[in-house]
């Protein structure tokens, strides 16, 4: 994995990842992705914007948007002192490695460190990589197409139903979401950003 900056900058766009430790699977079962999903909610959406992601067995993908500095008043630890944007990621694996551990009788690291991070810094890496998030259960061969995977947010950008989700961008970059849906049914997305991916996970 490659090193990645020490601090996420507020108000950038970024390509959050990582895995399980030794490769181990992160989610055993249909209630660990609805676990991760809720500590999400409470730790990371105070801090970042989120526009695609997908949970996969032993690893996850995410496009967020730190929010601008002026969004982020308020949110201090007990000491008074306001905490980082990658703290917020950190709070939100030690969480979930904490309850994982502590339901299936384990012990020790589950996530791999540092987590990693990769600066989106156009628009056509923006638009390419929510195709190659969504694409990554099939490109593992979790699925036979990647509209099966349930623990992504494809289904969830082409719906009506209200969202967390930056849904309206993400349609906008797109044009449509005829356009997102054509878009995606597009292969070798991932040798045309292949220089701007860290190493895949297995």
């Amino acid at each position: 994995m490659s090193k990645p900056p020490t601090l996420l900058q507020c108000g950038r766009y970024y390509h959050i990842y990582n895995r399980g430790n030794n490769r181990e699977n992160i989610f055993t079962e249909e209630r660990n992705y609805r676990y991760f999903l809720k500590l999400y909610a409470e730790h990371i959406e105070p801090v970042a914007d989120t526009y695609t992601y997908c949970l996969l067995r032993n690893h996850f993908h995410l496009l967020v948007r730190i929010k601008d500095a002026s969004h982020l008043t308020g949110l201090q630890d007990l000491s008074g002192v306001r905490r980082l944007p990658s703290q917020h990621f950190s709070n939100l694996f030690n969480a979930y490695s904490k309850a994982f551990n502590k339901a299936y009788k384990r012990s020790g690291a589950l996530f791999q460190r540092p987590f990693g991070r990769i600066e989106v810094t156009s628009e056509t890496y923006f638009a390419r990589l929510v195709i190659y998030i969504h694409q990554n259960p099939q490109k593992h061969g979790l699925v036979a197409d990647f509209r099966q995977w349930p623990y992504s947010s494809y289904h969830t950008l082409l719906a009506a139903k209200p969202t967390h989700l930056k849904r309206d961008e993400v349609l906008a970059w797109f044009g449509d979401a005829d356009n997102l849906v054509v878009m995606h049914q597009q292969a070798n997305i991932e040798r045309q950003i292949a220089a701007l991916v860290a190493e895949d996970f297995d």
